[in-house]
């Protein structure tokens, strides 16, 4: 074989190489995985997921980013899969099938699942057929609760009563899907285990709901409140920052004397954390976290928030999990 010939050869080896390299989601066939950005409860438990795969950090090419940016990578092909803490429906999710036109969700599996629900406070979640137009099937998946958190430090019990009651009676104001879950009968979820704010216990209990946790000291005092309060909310392509840009702008609305501002941040972790920091008043979380963080365990351990309250219950938080039918994956075993 002549010299050219051999270099015609190599070369057609090579392009084979890489084409068969993207194919398998790039460098030693990893995938390339969105785990929700670092020190964010979509993170943590995206690496729980993996873990009940068998899937370990060094098995796939990581992002971390939140789940807009996330969704426009799997859009661009350069993200297999995306994980997200989100409501149902997802609006990202529903803009990325827009433009795509191929989304395709993951289930999880039972024994994935019973390993989830043994090692965390997420239980399992089907996911009707219906909530997205590109289902085929019932997805099975695993769910928390997202919560509001409030700054003893900061939050007084007369404030707390009113960031409560406009939440529950004033939720028909807020145009984002999710805001239909803060009603009466659901104000209660995720607090399970959490110290509640004694001015949410206040409300709930005057509309007739028993609340059995146990209340808050506050260090708050109505007589010095300030008029600028911080909400940690979480990415601008997640749930977390456009809801929690219209819950401030109904509290400011109906609570004199205040300013209520949305931040967008890390989401759970770093919310809970800035509470503990007094660099925030209110935030935004998933109810895992959050009891997390009053115990002093996970992120939290030796470092626990000793100034956080269960305010209310926003949403179910459903993990959802995307690829794209162009990426042939059936389910995260494809993933090992």
């Amino acid at each position: 074989m002549n010299k050219t010939k051999m270099r015609a050869l190599l070369f057609l080896v090579i392009g084979l190489l890489v084409v068969l390299s993207a194919c398998n989601g790039g460098s030693g066939g990893k995938k390339n995985i969105a785990i929700g950005p670092p020190a964010s409860e979509t993170n943590n438990v995206s690496k729980l997921i993996l873990k009940a795969y068998g899937i370990e950090d060094g098995d796939y090419n990581k992002f971390q980013e939140g789940f807009g940016d996330a969704a426009d990578g799997v859009q661009d092909g350069n993200i297999d899969v995306s994980i997200g803490i989100l409501g149902l429906p997802a609006g990202s999710i529903e803009s990325l099938q827009a433009s795509s036109k191929d989304v395709k969700m993951l289930s999880l599996s039972d024994e994935a699942i019973k390993y989830i629900e043994e090692n965390s406070g997420y239980r399992r979640l089907t996911i009707p057929k219906d909530t997205y137009d590109f289902l085929t099937e019932d997805v099975e998946t695993v769910t928390a609760y997202a919560v509001l958190m409030g700054n003893t430090d900061t939050i007084d019990e007369e404030l707390g009563y009113q960031l409560a009651k406009i939440m529950v009676e004033n939720a028909s104001e807020n145009t984002h899907d999710q805001a239909k879950q803060m009603t009466l009968e659901n104000a209660l979820r995720g607090a399970e285990g959490l110290l509640i704010h004694p001015g949410a216990k206040k409300y709930y209990e005057e509309q007739g709901l028993t609340v059995d946790n146990e209340v808050a000291e506050l260090t708050a005092n109505e007589s010095d409140r300030k008029t600028e309060f911080i909400l940690g909310t979480g990415s601008q392509g997640g749930t977390y920052y456009p809801l929690g840009g219209e819950m401030a702008t109904i509290w400011n609305k109906h609570i004199d004397g205040i300013n209520v501002t949305n931040t967008e941040t890390g989401a759970s972790v770093e919310n809970l954390a800035s509470i503990r920091d007094g660099n925030m008043d209110l935030g935004m979380a998933v109810h895992v976290p959050a009891g997390q963080a009053l115990k002093g365990e996970a992120d939290f351990k030796d470092n626990e928030v000793k100034n956080a309250a269960f305010i209310g219950h926003i949403y179910p938080e459903v993990i959802q999990i995307i690829t794209r039918e162009k990426t042939k994956i059936e389910s995260l075993d494809d993933l090992k």
